[in-house]
């Protein structure tokens, strides 16, 4: 074979499977609606931080945390932040939380009717 040509490829077929809208769920970590909560969260907090162009010191005042745990925030090291901490952030960036619950509104793909948590941020 010379510099040129290129060996064969070998063509293969590949599933695509519908994920769960949960990745830790798919991809069987524990505490997975935990976690994904935790993002979520951790998403609108970050957003808040980008809308008031803050600093990571300024949100470590903010937020009353050292420096090096806004860094872990921004990039989505979670390990240290419980869902309840991360809503308390958000309180202090003055916003509210309000925690709705209502009946379930349909069944996964799966045909199993599971309960789901969703964050959305009002304009």
């Amino acid at each position: 074979m010379n510099a040129k040509t290129k060996p064969p490829v070998a063509k293969t077929a590949e599933t695509v499977e519908m994920g769960s809208g949960n990745v830790f769920a798919d991809l069987g970590l524990p505490d997975a609606d935990e976690r994904h909560l935790r993002v979520q969260l951790a998403t609108r907090l970050n957003d808040l931080l980008k809308a008031e162009g803050l600093t990571q010191a300024a949100a470590a005042k903010r937020l009353g945390i050292a420096q090096p745990h806004v860094s872990e925030l921004k990039n989505y090291k979670l390990g240290r932040f419980s869902s309840e901490r991360l809503l308390h952030y958000i309180t202090l960036m003055n916003r509210d939380v309000e925690i709705f619950i209502r009946p379930r509104a349909a069944l996964s793909l799966a045909g199993v009717a599971t309960g789901a948590v969703t964050v959305w941020a009002a304009a």
